[in-house]
């Protein structure tokens, strides 16, 4: 089992840039799939990005495509996730998430272990 925690969320202006850490203890993240979602008030929980385990492939929501970055340092046991251009629509909790299969990534049911969620909220 492994516990994960965010961190690095806050209150940034339009066009502004943020990089979220997402910590996990109890097990090593190299042997997950690891993902961001977000969800904004009143509204279903997003998928943002992913990372495979071998780290050799991303994807991201089209929304997010050309602005944010995912990446993972299996050493630091860390998932990050860099935004830049931030605009008022990213305002949101941002979760991760890790799982064990490697299928179908996109889909928050494919994911075994949460965080608890960071803040992030852009102003205009």
């Amino acid at each position: 089992q492994v516990q994960l925690a965010e961190s690095g969320g806050g209150l940034v202006q339009t066009g502004g840039s943020l990089r979220l850490s997402c910590a996990a203890s109890g097990r090593t993240v190299s042997t997950y799939s690891l993902g961001w979602f977000r969800q904004a008030p009143g509204k279903d929980r997003d998928f943002v990005a992913f990372i495979t385990k071998s780290g050799d492939i991303t994807y991201y929501a089209n929304s997010v495509k050309g602005r944010f970055t995912i990446s993972r340092d299996d050493a630091k046991n860390t998932v990050y996730l860099q935004m830049n251009s931030l605009k008022p629509e990213d305002t949101a909790v941002y979760y991760c998430a890790a799982a064990t299969t490697g299928y179908n990534l996109s889909y928050s049911a494919r994911y075994d272990y949460w965080g608890q969620g960071t803040q992030v909220t852009v102003s205009s």
